[in-house]
């Protein structure tokens, strides 16, 4: 018996595998896992630590110039992108109805000066009338107790014994009469001196009132600062609180920074930041400080406020704003200007400090000390009518108009 051949030949064997291409995959593997594990470490050890947002802008002092009185605009002493110094005369307006003002509550203080001398000098006069009033009394009286012994003997008549106790009844009304005289003048001289008087202050005070209108007839810069914005023209008649000019001073300047409300649970008041400018780009780099964040979200605040209460409503990620000091010097340097693009980076490493300030601020935000010198002037002038009117010296130093 023959054996017959088989028709199919024999399976092949499962190829062993590739040992490089298995060396491949595991070191690729092994690569992934390294990095992962190097970058957590890094977010560990390091981006934890910062809080940033590219919804940051710059922010300063946008200073108005406004009139406090109306007028005519004579002279414009600066142009946009000017700079000027603080009291540098911005704006000048039409000073003559302002200086008629002023000679007319100066002459009044004059006369005021001098009716109220008279009112001193008044006393005296009628404490002389008193003391004559008194003499009279006592002369009638005289007259009467004379009369009265003779007036039983028949030597004087009932007649003129009648007329003389009339004239004694006369002459206590006169001495009542002069005394309320001069009770009445003394009530608006006691406790006081001609430069201390009611009248005299108040017509005091319409001088300086009208020294104040005059000098504010010329606008002064209150700080040092950029024009931004002129809105006046030559010969315009303005009223008092339009805005005439827009200053800005670009070196007293922060930063704005948006935070998303997920990112300030770790912000605090005095951390520091770092802060790139859009305009000059990685080659300037500004360092500050948290100096405080926003009491709420900036749509709380917008002119029209999200209405989440109607059923049209979505989620949106909010934002709050986190005011961050810049270093004087790193501005100077390189100088920006208000509305400007900042990315912010906050090292929140430390969270010792407050999230809110606790206690009221010890000073003053922002002072200027432009128009303190228009007080003591106006001062000295009404000082100099006073003691011209009253025979006095001036003892303070006299200022020109």
């Amino acid at each position: 018996m023959s054996t017959q051949p088989s028709d199919t030949a024999p399976a092949t064997l499962p190829n062993a595998g590739n040992p490089a291409r298995k060396t491949a995959l595991l070191a690729i593997t092994a690569a992934v896992i390294l990095g992962a594990a190097a970058y957590g470490a890094y977010w560990a050890l390091v981006l934890n630590h910062f809080e940033t947002t590219d919804n940051a802008y710059v922010q300063g002092s946008v200073v108005q110039i406004t009139p406090q009185v109306g007028g005519t605009v004579l002279a414009i002493g600066a142009d946009e992108t000017d700079y000027v110094k603080a009291g540098q005369p911005l704006v000048k307006l039409d000073p003559a109805d302002a200086e008629v003002a002023l000679e007319q509550a100066q002459a009044q203080l004059a006369q005021t000066v001098r009716e109220v001398r008279t009112l001193f000098a008044n006393n005296e006069t009628l404490k002389a009338q008193v003391a004559q009033r008194e003499a009279d009394l006592a002369r009638a009286k005289d007259d009467l107790d004379r009369r009265t012994a003779l007036v039983a003997t028949g030597a004087v008549g009932r007649e003129e014994f009648n007329h003389a106790d009339t004239l004694l009844a006369g002459a206590r009304s006169a001495l009542v009469a002069a005394k309320e005289q001069l009770a009445a003048n003394q009530t608006l001289t006691d406790n006081t001196t001609v430069e201390q008087h009611p009248n005299v202050q108040r017509a005091a005070a319409r001088v300086r009132e009208a020294y104040l209108a005059l000098k504010r007839i010329e606008l002064p810069a209150p700080v040092d600062g950029y024009v931004a914005k002129r809105n006046v023209q030559l010969g315009q008649r303005v009223q008092p609180g339009q805005a005439l000019m827009t200053m800005v001073a670009l070196d007293q300047v922060w930063v704005d920074a948006n935070f998303k409300e997920g990112q300030i649970k770790k912000l605090r008041i005095g951390q520091p930041a770092t802060l790139v400018a859009d305009v000059y780009g990685k080659k300037a780099e500004y360092h500050g400080t948290v100096a405080g964040l926003g009491a709420g979200t900036g749509s709380a605040f917008a002119l029209l406020p999200a209405q989440n209460a109607t059923g049209n409503w979505i989620k949106i990620v909010q934002r709050v704003p986190v005011r961050i000091t810049l270093n004087p010097e790193e501005v100077r340097a390189h100088p920006l200007r208000v509305g400007l693009s900042m990315e912010a980076e906050v090292d929140v490493g430390n969270t010792d400090g407050k999230m809110l300030a606790d206690a009221p601020r010890a000073g003053a935000v922002a002072q200027t000390a432009v128009f303190d010198q228009l007080n003591w002037t106006a001062d000295g002038i009404v000082q100099r009518i006073v003691a011209a009117n009253i025979g006095g010296r001036v003892t303070r130093v006299e200022v020109e108009k």
